[in-house]
């Protein structure tokens, strides 16, 4: 029984406030589990908060933001080691569920490659194996470095560690290799050598290790090589990084390659030529999982024909070309002892439950989220009863049912407060102007006056991602606020100014934890800031639907901060607004938002007085080499080179601006057989079109 709305049915509020909880609690969980090799949850439940936050972001493409894992890999190197910078990314793998999953995945390779229903699109299935992922880079057949994952773009240098394994050569066999070749696969402990290792760890009165996953991680970042020799550590190779020549013409082929140059490689993988084939490897798999003898959890798809895989490319994080099909999550039995009201930053009240601690799969779980009023109700969930909880699905462990809710002397109903906790502000229900029905999630309407929202605002605008003040984190952000030094973002450029001339007493210098050494670095810190790109800017007002990726395409779309605030202040003018709509990947809640947050004065005002401190860049045209950079193109028709959707991939890495409709402002139509309306409307206004053929030699690839 699911505890959770149908991601179909939530509206855009419920969505909103969902999705952020999600990327917060997968980033904390992130830190966790890469950095600290001590995950909080399971593999299955974490993967299960990916595919909840994955469908509401299919459902709502303007909710991608800071904070969505979807946009990053892993959890930046810890710091004990050096670093390393991967010559290509290391990225992670979408997931999949349930059998509908895999088919979807593969019609997405046919559509995609605009392939007919008679090509075979052959698969190679694999098991996933739970450990450490580790590239190691050859050249001229002599391993010179190896680096675990990282964040993905960089990892640490883990190099005299991965040579104390057996399963990894220091020299290539014979002369058939690339000059440069990274080859890429996990370090994993087998469960005979796991418990061993445990013993070993009791007798020596150390703490065991949770897993095999937690043990080959520790083990492999260990300071000192010699710690690692003594660990049983293993190695598959199943990938690669930079080569300097091709490996073979498919993945099963370069696999193979690999198994030749004496690199372990699994004997469980197989090529599959039809769905039925892919799905029959996965329960053949599973059935055997616990004979295997080494943890996985899951089997890896991946299209075969590495020309196609080049040509699907990526996405984000992960690329299109591959994807993991997850095993099932567990569920357990407890006590729920209390319902808290957590107050975000959007100013939702959301209810978590307080549970007896239970393990479920090894993890212990101490909370559960219980969404909103509406589910307390609909679940009819009370303190003191016994209820089932799964760690899927949710941001949090989730509540799936009471167990036991005809008992004698069950306590009321949970009264769900009326007022915020933080501010004592009113916590209303607000009604969704496109539905018209009640919001599910009750919200503050205290605002800036409101602490929790205020503070969050503040985290994330000084946050990586946003404005990346070093020196300036989650402590000294709450720090400054609790003490009235920062009250909103433009505060923070003040702060030398307001110190030096003796307004904060007493000054930051002389305060606990500070000194006139990180003082100075604090300050230079924040002037090192105040010429700032127009993209980070506008992602850190923390606007809502307006991260990351919606503000990187505003960016390059108006180019300096004037032209973005212009527009975004005179929205209500239909010509206006239409432009913006007609930006391609920006959807009409981002928006709306935009339009919302800039005709409150207060925010106005913000923004002016943040905007005097700074020196907002503009954005740079990517690519701006090319003919196309900084060009407005619309596609229209059947293309027959490529599908629509690697065509705009193309267009934009060459720096052009997509549109979805002609205006007086296009630059280009390409147009396709049946192009229809949009030709015409093209040709009335002056623009030029193209043939497929003329775009291709515009850009040089005809």
């Amino acid at each position: 029984m699911s505890a959770l709305k149908d991601v179909d049915d939530l509206n855009a509020a419920e969505a909103r406030d969902e999705h952020a909880r999600l990327a917060r609690e997968i980033a904390t969980h992130d830190k966790h589990y890469y950095q600290n090799d001590a995950p909080k949850i399971s593999d299955a439940a974490y993967d299960r908060l990916r595919q909840r936050l994955e469908a509401i972001e299919s459902r709502y493409p303007e909710l991608v933001d800071l904070l969505s894992p979807t946009q990053r890999v892993g959890s930046a190197p810890s710091g004990k080691f050096g670093e390393i910078k991967h010559a290509v990314p290391m990225l992670s793998l979408g997931n999949a569920f349930n059998d509908e999953d895999v088919a979807d995945f593969i019609a997405r390779i046919r559509r995609f490659l605009g392939l007919g229903d008679d090509e075979p699109v052959v698969i190679t299935a694999e098991p996933k194996i739970d450990g450490l992922s580790a590239s190691l880079r050859y050249e001229k057949g002599r391993l010179v470095s190896g680096a675990t994952r990282g964040d993905g773009a960089s990892g640490e240098d883990v190099t005299r560690n991965l040579l104390t394994l057996d399963d990894i050569p220091e020299n290539l066999p014979g002369s058939s290799w690339p000059d440069v070749l990274e080859v890429r696969g996990e370090v994993y402990m087998s469960h005979e050598d796991f418990a061993l290792l445990n013993s070993r760890q009791v007798e020596a009165g150390k703490p065991e290790y949770k897993n095999p996953r937690n043990a080959a991680a520790g083990s492999l970042r260990q300071i000192d090589p010699a710690v690692t020799a003594r660990r049983p550590l293993r190695f598959f190779a199943y990938a690669w990084g930079e080569v300097s020549a091709p490996l073979a013409t498919t993945q099963y082929d370069a696999v193979e390659r690999f198994k030749a140059l004496g690199f372990p490689t699994n004997p469980l993988m197989q090529r599959c030529q039809t769905l039925d084939d892919v799905l029959a490897v996965y329960r053949d798999i599973e059935a055997k999982r616990a004979a295997l003898g080494y943890d996985i959890d899951g089997v890896v798809y991946k299209a075969d024909r590495l020309d196609w895989q080049e040509r699907l490319g990526f996405v984000a994080r992960a690329p299109r070309w591959a994807i993991a099909h997850k095993f099932p999550a567990e569920q357990a039995t407890t006590l729920l002892e209390g319902i808290d009201i957590q107050v975000g930053r959007t100013g939702s009240l959301t209810p978590v439950a307080r549970l007896k601690p239970v393990t479920v799969g090894g993890v212990v779980v101490s909370n559960a989220t219980l969404h909103n009023e509406d589910e307390i109700a609909r679940k009819d969930v009370r303190v003191g009863d016994t209820v089932v909880v799964q760690r899927a699905g949710d941001v949090i462990p989730q509540i799936v049912r009471v167990t036991d809710p005809d008992r004698p002397g069950r306590a009321e109903p949970f009264q769900f407060p009326t007022r915020c906790p933080v501010c004592d502000s009113q916590a209303v229900r607000e009604h969704d102007e496109k539905s018209g029905k009640l919001d599910a999630v009750r919200r503050c309407t205290g605002g800036l006056i409101c602490a929790a929202q205020l503070i969050e605002r503040l985290k994330h605008f000084v946050s990586r991602k946003a404005f990346d003040i070093e020196g300036m984190g989650t402590k000294q952000i709450e720090a400054f606020h609790t003490e009235g030094l920062v009250r909103q973002p433009a505060d923070i450029f003040t702060l030398r100014r307001r110190n030096d001339a003796d307004e904060i007493i007493p000054p930051i210098q002389e305060r606990e934890g500070w000194g006139e050494t990180s003082a100075a670095n604090l300050f230079n810190a924040i002037d090192e800031r105040r010429a700032i790109a127009l993209a980070r800017v506008i992602n850190a007002l923390g606007i809502r639907h307006v991260g990351e990726n919606t503000a990187a395409l505003l960016a390059r779309t108006y180019t300096s901060w004037t032209a973005f605030k212009s527009a975004s202040e005179t929205l209500s003018d239909e010509t206006v607004r239409a432009e913006m709509l007609d930006i391609d990947g920006l959807g009409p809640a981002a928006v709306e938002a935009l339009e919302q947050y800039f005709s409150e004065p207060h925010n106005r005002d913000m923004l002016d007085a943040l905007a005097s401190e700074l020196d907002i860049q503009n954005a740079e045209t990517v690519a701006s080499d090319s003919p196309v950079a900084g060009k407005t193109v619309v596609f229209t028709g059947t293309l027959e080179r490529m599908t629509r959707d690697e065509a705009k991939a193309k267009a934009q890495s060459l720096g052009a601006k997509v549109a979805g409709s002609v205006s007086k402002k296009t630059d280009y139509l390409v147009a396709g057989p049946g192009a229809g309306s949009k030709a015409k409307k093209a040709a009335d206004l002056g623009v030029e079109t193209l043939s497929e053929d003329d775009w291709f030699k515009l850009i040089g690839e005809g």
